[in-house]
């Protein structure tokens, strides 16, 4: 079956996305040349979205402060949650004992991550959010502190957890700059340095690098671009429109729109060629649900670029996953049980993956999510009450180089109205101010990934309003 040269030009511009080359084309940027100086070792991050407001309060449980004074209305969790039917029976926590002191529970279905904890590879950031610089319950409530942009607004609070700016709307994301900033890194390879497995998004977006967008691991790799084939095209086919395109592709390379255009397909090319070239497998068993897949790509993907015999030789690398269905404004119990389910299991599975790659403290798995929610409930009963739109919430990170069993972060006093709310008077919700920034935390992981201390205000421009730019998770 032929192939129009129209519909052969779309698809490779689509290769890496659209909004990658639009990203390019609005800043007249053209593919930089890599520097030949290449890291001698392998690092990359992988971040799982929590999509809609994960409740961290529910996820992670203090269980010093699961019981409030008797008969208490506005202390303890017990106290608040219990009577709707949102709290969680103490005796179904999964309990863990944090080095750092104190009792906690995981979430009843996330035993894996639970023993992820305890083996000293998961670390929890306690009451974690966007800030614009340190801000108290007093300074909030007067005015006198600095909110951060559109708080409590879903689309807002995921733009500001993926540019690590909460002053300001950013066109690019920390992992897009932090790329960009470390491009020298991957030394001459030609393979994207951020990928996503989520579609294109805010985090991976830079200046200099764009993201490659490909299907999770229900499509292998070698099929996840086909740029240059098409079902039933003959051999000569093949070879004749490749020689037209390579041909059109070298015309009016003078103009810095065709040429951004041209590098992003010469990007989708090589990437797609890298890709066909390889049949990675793991003998590591994944969960068949959304985020396994997600996962499971990235762990082959890994497997690909560092294989010495594939020749893709990456040494740096970003990768963006997702799950969805955390804005639990009702039937909280339920969904996001099934979700945490999923997380924890998924999760696992792909620890267990880099040690079976070798590479499990070259990997650092992390999560982020819109915002936490209100510790006050939303409605009652069972299948309706859930929470609304809250601020601060608890990460969890995952590696052989993260400093687990641990928390990090100040955990919230579980008290409406009391000192790490953001309301008062006559309608405290508990809706936690946050005592880490989101620039810390991804400052924290961007100066592992390679980041130097030079380039550290270049990618987080607000990081010297806070006291420390690394918060201690990593080794």
């Amino acid at each position: 079956m032929s192939t129009s040269r129209r519909d052969f030009l779309r698809t490779t511009a689509c290769a890496l996305g659209g909004m990658a080359l639009a990203s390019s084309i609005d800043t007249f940027g053209v593919v930089q040349a890599l520097t030949p100086q290449g890291g001698t070792d392998y690092k990359a991050l992988v971040c799982i979205f929590l999509n809609g407001g994960n409740d961290g309060n529910n996820m992670f449980v203090s269980l010093d402060q699961y019981d409030g004074p008797a008969g208490s209305l506005v202390e303890g969790y017990a106290n608040v949650r219990a009577a709707s039917g949102l709290a969680i029976a103490k005796a179904s926590l999964l309990p863990v004992a944090p080095v750092s002191g104190g009792s906690y529970g995981f979430h009843p279905n996330m035993p894996e991550v639970r023993d992820l904890f305890n083996q000293g590879k998961l670390a929890v950031l306690c009451n974690n959010g966007p800030l614009v610089e340190p801000i108290t319950r007093t300074t909030y409530q007067n005015g006198t502190g600095k909110k951060p942009l559109q708080l409590f607004s879903h689309s807002d609070q995921v733009g500001l957890f993926q540019t690590a700016i909460a002053n300001n709307v950013s066109q690019t994301g920390w992992g897009g700059r932090l790329a960009d900033k470390t491009l020298g890194l991957n030394g001459l390879a030609t393979f994207p340095n951020n990928v996503s497995i989520a579609g294109i998004n805010l985090l991976l977006t830079g200046v200099d690098t764009r993201q490659l967008a490909v299907a999770d691991s229900g499509t292998s790799l070698a099929n996840v671009l086909i740029l240059n084939n098409a079902p039933g095209a003959t051999t000569p086919e093949v070879n004749s429109r490749l020689a037209s395109f390579n041909e059109l592709r070298t015309l009016d390379n003078e103009f810095k729109l065709v040429k951004a255009a041209s590098d992003t397909r010469s990007s989708s090319m090589q990437t797609d060629a890298a890709l066909s070239s390889v049949n990675p497998t793991l003998a590591t068993v994944f969960p068949n649900t959304s985020l396994g897949r997600q996962l499971k790509q990235v762990a082959l993907l890994i497997k690909a670029c560092t294989d010495p015999t594939a020749g893709i030789n990456m040494k740096r690398q970003i990768f963006f996953t997702q799950i969805g269905g955390f804005d639990t404004h009702s039937a909280e119990i339920g969904g996001q049980g099934t979700l945490l389910t999923q997380l924890s299991q998924a999760m696992s599975a792909f620890y267990a993956a880099t040690v079976e790659l070798g590479i499990q403290n070259k990997v650092t798995t992390f999560t982020m999510s819109d915002f936490g929610r209100t510790l006050q409930p939303a409605g009652t009963g069972v299948n309706q009450v859930g929470t609304d739109h809250a601020w601060g919430n608890h990460q969890l990170i995952v590696g052989g180089a993260v400093l687990g069993h641990t928390l990090y972060g100040a955990y919230p006093t579980l008290r409406l109205g009391g000192p790490d709310d953001t309301d008062g008077g006559s309608s405290p919700r508990g809706r936690w101010i946050p005592t880490t920034s989101v620039e810390q935390y991804a400052a924290t992981l961007a100066t592992w990934y390679g980041l130097s201390t030079a380039d550290l205000s270049a990618v987080f421009p607000l990081i010297d309003r806070f006291p420390t730019a690394s918060l201690g998770f990593m080794a």
